[in-house]
């Protein structure tokens, strides 16, 4: 009983003192997704469409904000808000040739109509596609908030397992949904 209560203290003690390392090693992976993501000029946008098959397409995302949250820009006419409308699962793949590096994005989005918020997180490289800027009827952004994080950056020391060739991954605390 004594020696039981003793390995229990031990490896009690143990998690204690590997939880800084593995804080530490979130920090470190979150910087390099951050890095990755930024670098990307654009990024795949993954809805589910009407049949349940999904549907991707190239987006010129902004962010990440600081909780990681990613904006997208779009007319409320496309067929992803309707989508999203339905079914607000998606996933968002970022992609860095020059690492080579990539960092995917997976949980859920909303659409976002506030006047406030479209001014904040507008984007000027948006403007050819808004006739008025972030002030138009025809601009509506998507806040994808990632319920996880994947990432493979060989320039942060971040690789695939060997065996199973996972990635690096990051579960982030659960928020309301859209």
């Amino acid at each position: 009983m004594k020696n039981s209560c003793r390995l229990v203290a031990f490896g009690f003690a143990a998690l204690l003192v590997a939880f800084p390392a593995l804080a530490a090693d979130r920090a470190a992976a979150l910087n390099a997704a951050r890095e990755v993501v930024q670098k990307a000029r654009y990024a795949t946008f993954i809805t589910l469409g009407e049949d349940g098959q999904p549907q991707a397409r190239i987006v010129d995302a902004l962010g990440p904000d600081e909780d990681f949250v990613v904006w997208v820009a779009t007319n409320p006419a496309t067929r992803k808000v309707a989508e999203i409308a339905k079914e607000p699962r998606v996933t968002m793949l970022f992609f860095d040739p020059a690492g080579p590096a990539y960092v995917t994005l997976v949980g859920s989005a909303r659409l976002v109509t506030d006047p406030a918020v479209k001014a904040k997180r507008w984007k000027s490289a948006w403007a050819p596609f808004y006739k008025d800027e972030h002030r138009g009827a025809d601009f509506v952004l998507l806040a994808v908030v990632p319920r996880r994080l994947e990432i493979v950056s060989e320039a942060h020391g971040l690789i695939n397992d060997p065996k199973n060739w996972r990635p690096v991954s990051i579960d982030f605390p659960a928020k309301p949904g859209p």
